[in-house]
């Protein structure tokens, strides 16, 4: 069996028990559990000591899925979606079917379609959004490659991927956009 279908596997088992993982993203090593598991996600809000009003981003494998998990997204959010050419995170009004925790207070949820192989398969194999959040603990550095997350996080998670953690190419943060209901998008991060 393969580095990444071990992986893949001991993931699954772990974010169905309710557990929590670090993993590689398209982005930036991750912390992540089930958006669905509100007792998961409480897990990754202690793991990183992060304020509750801070919402988390969470990451979906195709942009049709975005229909399952948007209230009323803008009728061309698929193609919107898939022109983008950089990892984007869009933050949606009427967010549905995720843990309560997962949700910001208004109501919003910050989601980012994942071009990542490995969360791709991931997402995939699990059949719910997976919790992406920076692996560091709130207010320190965001971990580039997996050599700089902090010992804490290490042993706070249930799993650790060990896909790409030799991997020291480093990725920018995603951009942060917001699209209302008729698709106009405010660029908050670029």
């Amino acid at each position: 069996m393969s580095e990444f279908e071990y992986d893949i596997k001991n993931c699954i088992k772990v974010l169905e028990e309710g557990g929590t993982i670090l993993y590689p993203t398209d982005t930036v090593w991750g912390i992540g559990c089930d958006a669905t598991d509100e007792i998961a996600v409480e897990k990754v809000f202690a793991l990183k000591n992060r304020p509750k009003e801070k919402s988390l981003i969470v990451l979906l494998a195709d942009a049709k899925d975005v229909l399952q998990y948007v209230a009323a997204p803008p009728p061309d959010i698929i193609a919107i979606l898939e022109g983008f050419d950089k990892p984007t995170t869009v933050i949606y009004e009427g967010a549905i079917g995720f843990a309560d925790n997962a949700v910001n207070e208004n109501g919003s949820i910050a989601i980012r379609v994942t071009n990542d192989p490995f969360c791709k398969a991931l997402i995939k194999r699990m059949q719910k959004p997976l919790v992406s959040t920076s692996a560091n603990i709130s207010g320190e550095a965001t971990p580039a490659v997996f050599s700089m997350v902090s010992d804490k996080i290490i042993r706070g998670v249930d799993y650790v991927v060990q896909h790409r953690q030799q991997d020291d190419t480093t990725k920018q943060p995603s951009r942060l956009v917001k699209i209302d209901d008729d698709g106009n998008m405010e660029i908050l991060r670029p």
